[in-house]
């Protein structure tokens, strides 16, 4: 890197490893060295909550709100009904607005743990890019927009690429995507003079149609910048564990599990996600990183802690540390284990243990429930299981069952009152 930057948030977001590449480092540099900007990430309202993966960008529009900037979190509520195509196999499933509605709620509720929203020079807004285009003229869109598109150079984008390259459909609707979202880019800069966009590295190509539109119908100097698509030190995509995505909604993933997930980062991650996904200073987040042998558990529970306070509050976290004791150290059962609640009718003719595994969420599947109890993965109440078709009923809910797969995964199976 040639430029060495002065301006705060730049220094911050690289000596914290959240740059992967930006348009222009020098000018975004002079720009935020003279007053405040105002920049945007885009998200489509494609589930009811935020996961994991999307929580380097979050952390990044934080520390931009932090440096004295202002954040815009767009919701896609318009091109959601279309659906990105970046790097996907197939077709997104399309939503009904109502659907996009409640899921663009669900969404804000995340947000507003990492933001401060307001009407302050410096405070986060949200906007949701239906506004402009639910309400476009098809013909006048095309005449004034579309001119500024080759489609020999969409043709060339890796994202577009790769699908055609396979064979596999690439709908026009979805075709019409990046044209979108560049249009945002230009809309938002006509709007709120907002001059940056940031996403993932599988956005620059969207993020430079849009700065080239912005130009061409403005004439106005804007920016992209981007962030390094993250895997695990094991090479799994960051935010994928064996249940499923890692949501950052508490109804949709406890908090204790939210904890745990950071609690079992590889030894190789910890320096790094540190730095990342916490406040703490880069010098602590080296040192915790770098400690050697049974002591890296210490980097691990601070990760934990500071992670899962920043989104769900410091109670949480400290009732996950206390739970996760419990059950490590002492072999109890812990309060915040994920809980499985049985009434007594689904108890009439019994229930294999197979099914709990399944249903209790330590298993995606019956025939991954029945493997792990071959394996000798699991557990109930920390004995070894060893017959997948041990049936249950209520009786044997007298007390809560505790069920384990491996040594850090475990829940609860509840008889309903």
């Amino acid at each position: 890197m040639t430029h060495q930057p002065k301006s705060e948030f730049l220094r911050t977001i690289i000596a914290r490893g959240f740059l992967a590449d930006c348009t222009d480092l020098q000018g975004l540099d002079e720009a935020l060295i003279k007053g405040p900007l105002t920049c945007y990430i885009g998200y489509d309202a494609t589930a009811k909550s935020l996961h994991v993966g999307h929580l380097l960008n979050i952390m990044l529009l934080r520390w931009w709100q932090k440096s004295g900037n202002r954040p815009i979190t767009l919701m896609g509520g318009g091109t959601t009904k279309v659906g990105d195509p970046s790097f996907r196999a197939d077709e997104r499933p399309l939503l009904t607005p109502d659907q996009i509605d409640a899921n663009i709620a669900g969404m804000q509720r995340v947000f507003d743990r990492y933001l401060g929203y307001g009407e302050g020079a410096t405070d986060a807004m949200m906007l949701n890019n239906a506004e402009w285009l639910d309400g476009l003229n098809y013909l006048d869109f095309l005449r004034d927009i579309g001119r500024h598109f080759s489609v020999n150079r969409m043709l060339s984008f890796e994202s577009v690429k790769s699908r055609l390259d396979r064979e596999q459909s690439l709908s026009f609707l979805e075709f019409n995507y990046m044209i979108l979202q560049a249009y945002d880019f230009l809309e938002l800069f006509r709007r709120e003079g907002c001059v940056l966009q940031m996403g993932g590295s599988d956005q620059w190509g969207n993020i430079i149609n849009g700065i080239d539109l912005t130009r061409r119908v403005l004439d106005a100097e804007i920016f992209g910048l981007t962030t390094p698509l993250l895997t695990t030190s094991d090479g799994r995509k960051m935010g994928k564990s064996q249940g499923g995505a890692i949501w950052l909604d508490g109804d949709m993933l406890s908090p204790y599990e939210f904890w745990q997930f950071w609690r079992n980062t590889t030894d190789a991650d910890v320096g790094r996600f540190l730095k990342l996904y916490t406040e703490l200073p880069v010098a602590e987040c080296e040192r915790l990183g770098g400690l050697q042998g049974a002591e890296i558990n210490e980097g691990k529970i601070v990760l934990a802690n500071a992670v899962t306070t920043l989104l769900h509050g410091a109670e949480a976290a400290e009732a996950a540390e206390a739970t996760a004791r419990e059950v490590f150290e002492h072999g109890g059962a812990g309060d915040e284990l994920p809980t499985l609640t049985l009434s007594a009718a689904e108890l009439a003719e019994g229930i294999s243990v197979a099914q709990l595994v399944t249903r209790s969420g330590l298993a995606t599947s019956g025939k991954e429930a029945k493997r792990l109890i071959a394996e000798g993965g699991a557990r109930m109440n920390d004995a070894p299981l060893t017959d997948a078709g041990l049936m249950i009923g209520a009786a044997d809910l007298a007390q809560p069952i505790k069920l384990s797969a491996g040594r850090k995964r475990h829940a609860l199976v509840v008889l309903a009152d």
